[in-house]
C-alpha cells in the first residue's frame, strides 16, 4: 500500500522533529508528502524542505489569509519559486470569507491574478474555500482555469459537483472522521475524484484528536474513505495515489 499526502505545512515551528515525522511517515506507507505555502516567505521554506527530503514536493501561493501582505512584485516572485522542478503547485490559493483577514476585494484579485499565473505556467492549483462557494465558481469560470484540487472540501454535493464539472478535484482531511455530513459528498463522487491530505498540524482525524497532526495520520483519511464508499484501504490507497501522482506530475 501506497499513499500520499497531497497538503500539509510541515515548516512550522511545531515540526522541529521533522526528522521522526518523516520516519513515522515512510512506516506507514506514506511515499510523498507535499508541503503547501501560504505566502513567499512559507513557500521558501517550504522549497528548503523538498530540496533536502526526496519524498517532499512543495508549492508556492499566497493564501487568502494573507492576500493584503502581496505586493507588487509577488506574482513575479511566486513565478521565480514555480520553475523550481521540486515545485510542482500554485498554491494555497482561495477565498475565505468566513475570517476575511483580507478584505473580500483584495482576497478575489490576488486569487484571480494567482488563476491566471498557474493557467499561463500550464501548472496546477490547490483551492481553499471557506464561506466562498458562489464567489469561488465565479472566479473559476471568469479565469477559465479548470486545473486544480479544492484542499479540505468542507462544502454540499452541489457545490462538489459544479466543481468536477469544471474538471476540478476535491481533496478530503481528518475532518471526515468526525464531520459525519461530508460522508454524503464522499459516496457521490466518483472516488477518480479524490485526493487524501492532513493539512498538518490542523484537523487531527480520530482517535489522535486533540494531538498534532501529522502526514502519517492521512491514513486514517484513507480508512475512512473505504467505510464511506464500501471499498477496501487497497483500492483507496491505489486511485488516490495514481490521482495525486498523475495531477502533481511526481
Amino acid at each position: 500500500m501506497e499513499l500520499i499526502d497531497t497538503h500539509c505545512h510541515i515548516y512550522y515551528d511545531q515540526y522541529k522533529d521533522i526528522e521522526e515525522v518523516i520516519d513515522r511517515a515512510c512506516k506507514n506507507n506514506i511515499s510523498k508528502i507535499i508541503c503547501v505555502g501560504v505566502d513567499i516567505k512559507s513557500s521558501y521554506e517550504s522549497l528548503a524542505l523538498a530540496e533536502k527530503y526526496d519524498m517532499i514536493f512543495s508549492t508556492a501561493g499566497y493564501h487568502p489569509h494573507e492576500s493584503k501582505d502581496a505586493d507588487k512584485n509577488y506574482l513575479k516572485e511566486l513565478e521565480n519559486i514555480l520553475s523550481h522542478k521540486k515545485v510542482v503547485a500554485l498554491g494555497e490559493i482561495g477565498l475565505d470569507f468566513f475570517y476575511e483577514h483580507s478584505d473580500k476585494k483584495t482576497q478575489i484579485k490576488i486569487f484571480e491574478e494567482q488563476l491566471i499565473l498557474a493557467k499561463s505556467l500550464n501548472i496546477p492549483c490547490i483551492i481553499h474555500n471557506r464561506n466562498s462557494d458562489e464567489e469561488l465558481i465565479h472566479s473559476l469560470e471568469k479565469t477559465k482555469n479548470n486545473n486544480g484540487v479544492v484542499h479540505c472540501f468542507a462544502s454540499d454535493i452541489a457545490l462538489a459537483k459544479k466543481l468536477i464539472k469544471l474538471n476540478f478535484h476535491l481533496s478530503f482531511t481528518g475532518l471526515i472522521t468526525f464531520a459525519k455530513e461530508l460522508h454524503n459528498v464522499i459516496s457521490n463522487i466518483p472516488i477518480e475524484k479524490i485526493m487524501l491530505e492532513t493539512d498538518a498540524p490542523y484537523l487531527t482525524p480520530v482517535p489522535h484528536r486533540g494531538k498534532r497532526n501529522e502526514p502519517f495520520m492521512v491514513k486514517y483519511v484513507a480508512e475512512e474513505i473505504a467505510k464511506i464508499k464500501n471499498i477496501t484501504v487497497n483500492e483507496v490507497s491505489r486511485q488516490t495515489t495514481k490521482t495525486a501522482k498523475d495531477f502533481f506530475g511526481i
